[in-house]
């Protein structure tokens, strides 16, 4: 037996331990960075909504207090703002998840030409400045209906931009579906529209369901259009924006608060039903 034949192939050499330990303490360190990049300005907020401290600055402590969470319930601009971010949320999903389903169905049946174009004009509202669609949608329904600017306006400008995500949404979604289910059922009699109630919908439901929850969170926290399309009236955001000029106040921290609460609660909730949903 020759010795090529017995002899075993050399091993490729091993990193240097020294190299390692660079590379896994220059992970640590970036990991620490991104954390408390991320999630420092949430504890210092956090802090400074217990201090009793007017200024809201965690650097000047001046004992715990719950005095700006009682002060919440008072200010009614807050709590009127708030009913009226509500308000246009729902609004929103109402228009844009209609619109959005429709531009979806429209694209991903439509075999034609024409369907990169139309794809463009669907899609360019998420590349407009929220400053143009606001101004423009205010402007439009104002001298054209003569629906001044209030919640209405503001419901339209928003959903312009919104029902374009929910748009890609769906679309990600019917990529996925199997036709050939619609067509066995179009071949046995079945009209469209039942086609569409028994077979599309109930595939498409948990993007319905994502999709609002998308479109009520962009309303919540979108600033720019609704800014420029709601005139005298307002909503928590706006508010907010409008108060941050005078000075930050404490009872702003207390509305990050309890929006990071629930946001905490929220999604623990939905990854323990997933879990508990998964099959084991």
């Amino acid at each position: 037996m020759s010795l090529a034949a017995t002899s075993t192939p050399p091993r490729p050499a091993a990193a240097p331990r020294a190299a390692r330990d660079w590379s896994g303490a220059i992970l640590n360190a970036y990991l620490v960075v991104f954390f408390a990049y991320m999630f420092l300005p949430l504890l210092f907020m956090v802090a400074a909504a217990f201090n009793a401290n007017p200024t809201p600055s965690v650097l000047d402590w001046h004992g715990f207090t719950l005095k700006w969470f009682r002060e919440l319930p008072q200010d009614t601009r807050f709590i009127q703002g708030l009913i009226h971010s509500l308000l246009v949320a729902l609004g929103v999903i109402v228009i844009a998840i209609p619109l959005g389903l429709s531009g979806a169905l429209v694209l991903t049946r439509l075999q034609s030409r024409a369907s990169t174009l139309l794809y463009t004009v669907l899609v360019s509202p998420i590349l407009t400045p929220g400053i143009v669609l606001g101004a423009t949608t205010m402007i439009f329904w104002r001298d054209t209906f003569g629906l001044e600017a209030g919640l209405t306006t503001a419901t339209i400008a928003q959903a312009a931009f919104i029902a374009s995500y929910c748009m890609l949404m769906f679309m990600a979604r019917l990529q996925r579906q199997d036709l050939a289910l619609e067509e066995a059922a179009l071949d046995l009699g079945a009209s469209s529209l039942l086609v569409f109630r028994r077979i599309t919908l109930p595939f498409l439901m948990p993007t319905v369901l994502t999709a609002s929850v998308i479109a009520f969170l962009q309303s919540i926290e979108n600033y720019n259009t609704t800014f420029f399309a709601i005139g005298p009236s307002w909503t928590l955001v706006t508010e907010i924006g409008s108060r941050m000029r005078f000075g930050l106040s404490p009872v702003v921290n207390v509305i990050g608060v309890i929006f990071v609460t629930l946001t905490v609660v929220c999604a623990t909730a939905w990854v323990l039903s997933r879990r508990r949903a998964a099959p084991a």
